[in-house]
């Protein structure tokens, strides 16, 4: 499967709501493939074993910025304003799976990116205004953390499910 099997992420973040029609400066060839989903972190359904009341962003509402609540019509009227372009490419190449797994690697991505981008709008208060250092101690933090579930932990995270 080694040459057989790709999965590549692309992201892009912009002051913008999401018009850029070519962000990813693809080719002619590859543009004319692409598919575009929107996520909108407001309004669109979640799963139910997804969902947390404290990360809707259509009832959160950031007491450091006064940002939220999402509701309605919000990303048209929201200010500021920001978008992540995301270029998903997946290719598997076994004759008779290709297009199942495919389709299925994308919708679960999908779902990955609409959760997390809802914590990470939900979680506002927690990291606006946090410093390079602060972040980089957090994230040696998070790196020993790992390491050590990796070591001794049992597996967890998100299950991905048809």
């Amino acid at each position: 499967m080694k040459d057989d099997f790709f999965i590549s992420i692309e992201t892009m973040h912009c002051a913008d709501r999401g018009d850029q029609e070519n962000v990813h400066e693809l080719p002619p060839e590859k543009l004319r493939i692409r598919e575009v989903e929107y996520i909108d972190i407001g309004n669109d359904p979640v799963a139910p074993k997804d969902y947390k009341e404290t990360e809707d962003p259509s009832k959160f509402k950031s007491e450091k910025t006064g940002r939220g609540s999402l509701t309605g019509n919000w990303r048209d009227t929201v200010n500021p304003v920001m978008c992540a372009y995301k270029l998903v490419t997946v290719e598997f190449k076994w004759f008779g799976l290709q297009t199942k797994v495919e389709s299925f690697i994308q919708s679960a991505e999908q779902r990955l990116f609409l959760k997390f981008h809802r914590e990470v709008f939900c979680w506002i208060d927690q990291w606006y205004g946090l410093t390079m250092a602060d972040i980089r101690r957090m994230e040696e933090e998070t790196k020993n953390a790992l390491q050590a579930q990796i070591a001794e932990g049992e597996i967890r995270g998100t299950l991905v499910e048809e």
